[in-house]
């Protein structure tokens, strides 16, 4: 289980098994983490915005690295991030698995990847639209 120790839980008071950090002040990337918090908690996994100052002690990233990409902490202490963190978090729903199973067939992974990266780079993101991301091109953000 893991827990933001006075780190954080799942809103309820409960440790985590599983946790998906996503960039908060992206509307896309909200609306996904809004959409998977319910089958999320299910599973006894949980959301949280990579803004919230815990998430980068945990992880042991600066904010910069953090902002970089949507990212997955299992269960086990493995970081995922980008796609991988995506096909990680497939693995908990039997309706997503498939996907993970698309990416062991040769090419498609490198195929998930490329979408990946082209949705996150045309993503609506509050800190890229009002540059509140200092230090960062447009086209390195990633979520």
């Amino acid at each position: 289980m893991i827990s933001l120790t006075s780190e954080m839980t799942d809103g309820k008071g409960r440790h985590a098994r599983g946790w998906l950090f996503f960039d908060g002040e992206c509307e896309f990337c909200s609306r996904l983490a809004a959409w998977m918090e319910t089958p999320m908690r299910r599973r006894r996994l949980a959301v949280a915005p990579l803004q919230n100052p815990r998430v980068g002690a945990l992880l042991g990233l600066s904010r910069e690295e953090l902002l970089h990409a949507i990212r997955y902490l299992s269960s086990e202490g493995g970081q995922y991030s980008g796609a991988d963190a995506l096909l990680m978090l497939a693995r908990e729903f039997w309706w997503l698995r498939p996907m993970s199973w698309l990416a062991r067939v040769p090419g498609m992974r490198r195929m998930m990847f490329v979408a990946y990266e082209g949705i996150a780079r045309r993503r609506k993101c509050q800190a890229q639209m009002h540059g509140t991301l200092k230090g960062m091109a447009d086209e390195n953000h990633v979520c």
